[in-house]
């Protein structure tokens, strides 16, 4: 079993009620033995489109962020909670983010192997730390998730509906995060063939 086989398998999943409103399953993508591991909610309307997730608006920011800190998209796993839309971009369901989460998530994080997983928003940090959470309470802090360290975040979008850069601001907030993620990955036994650029001085996103 690899990642593309796993994501042909995904392709059918009639594993919950998501399966009938989606134009395509959207699954995970990125460098398959990535250090640094993203976990969103689930796709939207581009991203339901595309069949890629974080292109939209959203995806763009984090595109932004990830450039600005110096850790290239191409170097990272990208992925969600639910590999489908869900109607009107709602919330998962708890039985709609079970079902996925256990057939492709999970299978997912076993064959990447990342270091650090970074959950974006309360939806995905949820899964990793197993019970309701407030994001504005949980991010920037360190878990463990079976022996590897999470790190949440807040959403891009989050960051889109609140664009203020003031001290103490989301995406104020989300410059230190982003920075702090990269301290942790230079501070790990790299994995080989993976090179991080130098942190910019000024936040760009």
């Amino acid at each position: 079993m690899n990642l593309e086989l796993l994501r042909a398998q995904a392709q059918t999943c009639t594993a919950c009620r998501l399966a009938e409103g989606r134009t395509q399953v959207v699954f995970g993508e990125g460098r398959p033995d990535a250090r640094l591991m993203f976990v969103g909610e689930g796709p939207g309307e581009e991203e339901d489109k595309q069949g890629r997730p974080f292109v939209g608006k959203a995806g763009q920011l984090l595109d932004r962020i990830l450039e600005a800190a110096g850790i290239p998209r191409e170097t990272v796993y990208i992925t969600n909670i639910v590999k489908c839309r869900p109607p009107g971009n709602r919330t998962p369901l708890p039985d709609e983010a079970k079902a996925c989460t256990s057939r492709w998530l999970v299978k997912e994080i076993e064959m990447v192997s990342p270091q650090v997983i970074v959950p974006l928003g309360a939806v995905a940090a949820e899964f990793f730390l197993g019970e309701k959470v407030s994001i504005t309470k949980v991010r920037g802090n360190w878990y463990d998730w079976h022996g590897i360290k999470v790190f949440p975040m807040f959403h891009p979008a989050y960051l889109l509906r609140n664009p203020s850069r003031a001290p103490g601001s989301p995406k104020h907030l989300t410059w230190l995060d982003i920075q702090e993620v990269k301290r942790a990955l230079e501070a790990l036994p790299p994995k080989e063939g993976k090179a991080v650029r130098p942190v910019s001085q000024d936040p760009l996103f």
